[in-house]
C-alpha cells in the first residue's frame, strides 16, 4: 500500500459574498459560450441567500470533523471553483513539504463533471505549482460504501419520522446530466442502486432529477423533480419525502430546488413535503472518509468518466 502523507479534501466551492456572486459563476463557466443575461438569472438565486452559498462553510465543518476523525495525518482543503483555490492549497501543501497525498472529493458518484473533471483539476493545480509538487491521488467514488448508504439512511429516516401518513412516497434525487454525459458513465445506474440499498422500508419510490441546466435542445437526465411531483399528484398522492442522495451538504442547489422551488409547488398542490438532509458530518459518512483513508482503493485513472467534447462546450 502507498504511503500518504496528507489528505486533501476536494469541493466546488462557492460564493460567500455578494461581490463573489458573479465571479464564482464565471469560475464555474469558463471556457464555455454561457451568455452573461444566463449567469445573471442564475446569480439572482445566490442573492436571494445575501450572495452566500453554504458550501464552504459546510466544507469547513467536513474539514474540522475529519481533522477530529483522523488526527495522524495533515488534512487540508482546496476548491474548484472558489477560495481557497485548490492550487494555492497544493502551494501551501508544498511549502510544509508534503510529497503524496489522497484527495477526497465531495462527490459521490461517476460522470465527467463529478470524478474526471477534478482529476483534471488536479493535474492543473499541480502544473500551476510547478517542480516540487506532491503526487495526489483521488480516491474513486465512493457510493457503493456502507457508511455511505447508512448515513443517508439514517438521514432518510428521520425525516419519515416528520410524517404522520403510513406511507410516504420518497423522491431520491440528484443532480441532472445531460444524457449523452451520463451514457459514457455509470452515474444513473449507481444512483439507482444507492436508492435502492438506502431505502429499508416498503415504501414507493422513484429516483427523479434536479438542477438541469443548458439549452432545451440539450436532452438531460429526467424526469425533473418538479414535474414528478405534479405526476404524483394527480395520482393521489399528498405525503413525500425527498432524499438528494445525490449531493453530500446542503449547498445552494439544494435548498434553492428542494427547499425553494419543490416546497413552493408542494403547497400549491396541497401536499405535505419534507427534505431529509445530506450526509454533511454525520458521523458515519466521517468514519467512511477514515475507512477509505486506512485502505485505499485503486485511484482513479486519467481516462475515466469521459464526456463527448460537444457537451463540454454546451450549456
Amino acid at each position: 500500500m502507498r504511503s500518504y502523507d496528507a489528505l486533501v479534501i476536494v469541493s466546488f466551492g462557492g460564493p460567500e459574498g455578494p461581490d463573489d456572486v458573479m465571479p464564482f459563476l464565471r469560475n464555474v463557466v469558463r471556457g464555455r459560450n454561457v451568455p452573461e443575461d444566463r449567469l445573471q438569472l442564475v446569480a439572482e438565486r445566490y442573492q436571494r441567500f445575501g450572495g452566500v452559498s453554504p458550501i464552504n462553510a459546510q466544507t469547513r465543518e467536513l474539514v474540522d470533523a475529519v481533522r477530529v476523525e483522523i488526527p495522524e495525518l495533515a488534512v487540508y482543503w482546496g476548491n474548484r471553483n472558489w477560495h481557497p483555490f485548490l492550487a494555492d492549497t497544493l502551494a501551501d501543501m508544498t511549502a510544509a513539504g508534503v510529497e503524496r497525498a489522497l484527495a477526497f472529493v465531495t462527490s459521490a458518484y461517476s460522470s465527467y463533471s463529478s470524478c474526471r473533471q477534478y482529476l483534471e483539476d488536479i493535474d492543473s493545480a499541480r502544473a500551476a505549482v510547478g517542480a516540487g509538487a506532491p503526487i495526489v491521488d483521488k480516491i474513486p467514488p465512493f457510493c457503493a460504501h456502507q457508511g455511505f448508504i447508512e448515513a443517508n439512511r439514517d438521514r432518510l429516516h428521520a425525516a419519515l419520522s416528520q410524517l404522520a401518513a403510513e406511507r410516504p412516497t420518497v423522491f431520491f434525487t440528484a443532480h441532472s446530466l445531460p444524457e449523452s454525459m451520463a451514457a459514457t458513465c455509470d452515474y444513473a445506474d449507481e444512483l439507482n442502486r444507492t436508492a435502492a440499498r438506502v431505502l429499508d422500508r416498503d415504501l414507493d419510490s422513484r429516483l427523479v432529477y434536479q438542477s438541469r441546466s443548458g439549452p432545451p435542445s440539450v436532452p438531460w437526465l429526467g424526469p425533473d423533480v418538479l414535474d414528478a411531483l405534479r405526476e404524483v399528484r394527480d395520482n393521489g398522492v399528498t405525503d413525500v419525502v425527498i432524499a438528494p442522495i445525490g449531493f453530500v451538504s446542503d449547498h445552494l442547489e439544494v435548498i434553492y430546488d428542494l427547499d425553494v422551488e419543490a416546497r413552493d409547488l408542494a403547497a400549491e398542490l396541497g401536499m405535505r413535503l419534507v427534505r431529509a438532509k445530506t450526509v454533511g458530518v454525520h458521523p458515519r459518512f466521517i468514519r467512511m472518509i477514515r475507512e477509505l483513508v486506512e485502505s485505499p482503493s485503486a485511484a482513479c485513472e486519467p481516462s475515466c468518466c469521459p464526456a463527448p467534447q460537444r457537451e463540454r462546450s454546451e450549456t
